[in-house]
């Protein structure tokens, strides 16, 4: 099987690579077939290839806001390495596969404004609009002007406007529709590219007072809460799980990090049972103590069960 994938797709495929290695969270067991694709031919004949063998696949891009399993993933995980970015005035494209705070910074630096807010959120372009990434009050999805997707088997790629995207709060159509990301195009509006750069700096730094920078983690675990009048602001969850003590929480190698409730950080070998068993926990007091029913943001999949396939 690798061997038919290997020539369906143009290229190699490894089997048994620890997903471990490519999640911002350093957990997850094995990917039974991994690939790197580099451009989107290669990127189709992925989606085509894992149809016709009949095997699962996953779209990997920069692996944040992703718990793996313990047990590993039992097909072809894709790790979306297209690169690539064009501006034509207030205008860019830019492949899937580009980093999203890389891309913020290379905005600043042409003097296109807009997308400031995301400094420091990691992960890659096709994975903010997967979740529609945001924060303050912001999303990508303000800014896009269109997407090119590829289908779901890889028989076609297409150009839609934002709308058929159905994107909303850390979601859109694309975590149903099975469609791939493969560029974007942002309008954007002319800026000067040293403010650009001081906001970048900024919303850096305040983001260091409450993010983990050098330890493993997946994000913001848990959805902020929907507002309770329309038009009205969200509540953020860390606040919830703040007031019911579980910045104190640990379970084996992971942890609630000290700064901000809602963010779980790997200590050091922590599995994945150990942030569910934790996320549960968190869950439980939330509910106990407000009854409200706390929602995942960070996507589970793969396989439960012990380390290995």
């Amino acid at each position: 099987m690798r061997d038919r994938l290997a020539s369906r797709i143009g290229a190699d495929v490894v089997e048994d690579v620890p997903l471990r290695e490519h999640t911002t969270l350093r957990i997850g067991g094995p990917a039974r077939y991994f690939c790197e694709v580099t451009d989107a031919v290669q990127l189709a004949a992925a989606l085509g290839a894992a149809r016709d063998e009949g095997v699962e696949r996953l779209l990997l891009g920069g692996g944040s806001n992703l718990l793996v399993l313990d047990g590993g993933f039992d097909g072809l995980v894709v790790a979306n390495r297209i690169r690539g970015f064009e501006g034509d005035g207030s205008r860019v494209k830019v492949a899937a596969g580009e980093s999203y705070h890389g891309l913020v910074e290379r905005l600043a630096d042409e003097g296109l404004a807009g997308l400031g807010f995301a400094a420091g959120v990691p992960g890659s372009v096709g994975g903010a609009v997967f979740g529609n990434a945001g924060c303050y009050g912001r999303a990508i999805g303000d800014l896009l002007d269109q997407v090119i997707l590829v289908d779901p088997d890889g028989s076609g790629r297409r150009a839609v406007p934002p709308e058929e995207l159905a994107l909303a709060y850390r979601t859109s159509a694309l975590q149903t529709s099975g469609a791939v990301v493969e560029a974007i195009t942002l309008r954007l509006e002319r800026g000067d590219p040293d403010a650009l750069r001081t906001e970048i700096a900024d919303n850096l730094a305040v983001r260091e007072t409450k993010h983990p920078i050098d330890i493993p983690s997946a994000g913001s675990y848990f959805k902020n809460l929907p507002p309770q009048e329309q038009g009205g602001r969200r509540m953020a969850a860390g606040l919830l799980l703040d007031q019911v003590g579980c910045k104190c929480l640990t379970v084996g190698g992971a942890a609630v990090f000290d700064r901000h409730a809602n963010i779980i950080i790997n200590r050091g070998g922590a599995s994945a049972e150990d942030v569910l068993a934790l996320a549960d926990e968190m869950k439980r007091r939330v509910l106990g103590r407000f009854g409200v029913r706390l929602e995942e943001e960070v996507r589970q999949v793969g396989i439960r069960g012990s380390k290995g396939r």
